[in-house]
């Protein structure tokens, strides 16, 4: 049994419900396949189910709230999907070994096939070669959010974005949490400087941090749980080499700028390309990828890329560090901005913050910024607007801001 339709997707995380939904709106027959809950990780074990955990006094509460949120946007997907011009499979296709029938996948005994096949299966957890990961007492990121009693003693190994927005969590729901992290700092992504005050704010709040140490074994640290948070990789699957695109098991499918794979007609979009992965650049490169099926152009700019970490103080950036800025030969000025000089701050009862606007000399470009404070990722998303519209220093200090908020650490920053 066969079937033919425009656009068959695989995977219906954010990526993949994106492209689904956009590709109908245009008029596109879409099959879409899932083998497990709709949402992917982020809906469903990663950035929701944490931000309830963020935004939740006790561990109990947390739990309480996940319970309720998770399936209430799951079935916000389920309704998205339920277009007229979408056919959502609950089963995971796979690249058949043979491609007599054309270019498609096989699923529940059927054979899909299309001109156009977007691949969006997401990533999951790398683990570091140590001994002892058998020990019952590991856990990934899944596993600690299915965890029931809040555990006494905490050891996260990863002082990446998972590692240290559950250690902030952790730490607030009474936990006593040690990180341990193999590089000199935390969130390398992040600017060396903002990295180092939050780690040093949050060791005041009771975090232990053991930087520049490589764990050998799991049976030598003392904790109830241990989380390995020691980042993701592409979730590639056995039958990609069917299909004949190239691929790399550690850093994902080789795309070009349109996410077309070197494939005609397969394109590969978020975590599983390895390029930025991040859930809202899925969805970006989702519509990128439709546009280009349909011989659409568009002005994303993937050049420009807020991410942001919700530990207490949240942090954030868009754009290269000094660091990189520095390495790279760019000339720049870095203006900064502090939060206990912002009255809405003080008000708040959140002094803790400091904004870094990079800027050329040159003409006033703004070339990045990086912050942590409260509502950092607010004040980061301004920036990248501003950014993608090429806007100078000198423009955004002639913009008004609203008094008394704390976007007004930014145009301090433009005015200093």
């Amino acid at each position: 049994m066969s079937e033919n339709v425009d656009l068959i997707i695989i995977g219906a995380g954010p990526g993949g419900y994106r492209a689904a939904e956009y590709a109908a709106k245009q008029g596109l027959k879409v099959v879409i396949f899932e083998g497990d809950n709709v949402g992917g990780t982020c809906l469903n074990v990663g950035c929701i189910p944490t931000k309830t955990y963020v935004h939740s006094s006790t561990f109990a509460e947390a739990r309480e709230r996940m319970a309720q949120v998770v399936p209430q946007l799951r079935a916000g997907v389920e309704s998205i999907l339920s277009h007229p011009n979408i056919t959502l499979i609950h089963d995971m296709a796979k690249f058949p070994s043979s491609r007599e029938e054309g270019l498609g996948v096989e699923a529940n005994n059927t054979v899909y096939t299309s001109d156009n096949i977007i691949i969006a299966t997401g990533s999951e957890t790398k683990l570091i070669p140590v001994s002892g990961l058998d020990d019952p007492r590991v856990v990934d990121s899944t596993g600690l959010l299915n965890l029931d009693t809040l555990p006494k003693r905490l050891c996260i190994i990863g002082a990446g974005v998972i590692g240290m927005e559950f250690a902030s969590v952790f730490s607030r729901f009474g936990s006593e949490v040690t990180v341990i992290e193999f590089l000199k700092e935390c969130l390398p992504a992040l600017d060396s400087d903002i990295a180092k005050r939050l780690r040093k704010y949050l060791e005041k709040r009771g975090i232990a941090f053991k930087m520049k140490t490589a764990v050998e074994n799991i049976a030598d640290i003392d904790a109830d749980i241990i989380l390995m948070a020691t980042g993701r990789k592409p979730r590639v699957q056995a039958d990609f080499a069917n299909a004949g695109f190239e691929y790399d098991e550690r850093k994902g499918i080789t795309v070009d700028e349109n996410y077309a794979t070197t494939v005609k007609g397969i394109y590969a979009i978020g975590d599983v390309n390895g390029k930025q992965m991040l859930a809202h650049a899925a969805e970006m490169q989702a519509v990128r990828a439709v546009n280009h099926i349909l011989g659409k152009s568009d002005g994303i700019r993937f050049d420009i890329m807020p991410a942001a970490i919700f530990t207490s103080p949240e942090a954030a950036c868009v754009g290269p560090t000094e660091d990189q800025l520095k390495a790279q030969g760019i000339d720049f000025v870095c203006k900064k901005s502090f939060w206990r000089a912002n009255g809405k701050a003080l008000a708040m009862n959140e002094s803790e913050g400091l904004l870094k606007l990079f800027v050329a000399p040159s003409d006033g470009k703004i070339l990045g910024c990086h912050a942590y404070g409260a509502h950092a990722a607010d004040i980061i998303q301004e920036v990248s607007v501003l950014m993608c519209k090429d806007t100078t220093i000198h423009e955004l200090a002639d913009m008004v801001h609203i008094h008394p908020t704390l976007s007004e650490i930014l145009k301090n920053a433009a005015e200093s």
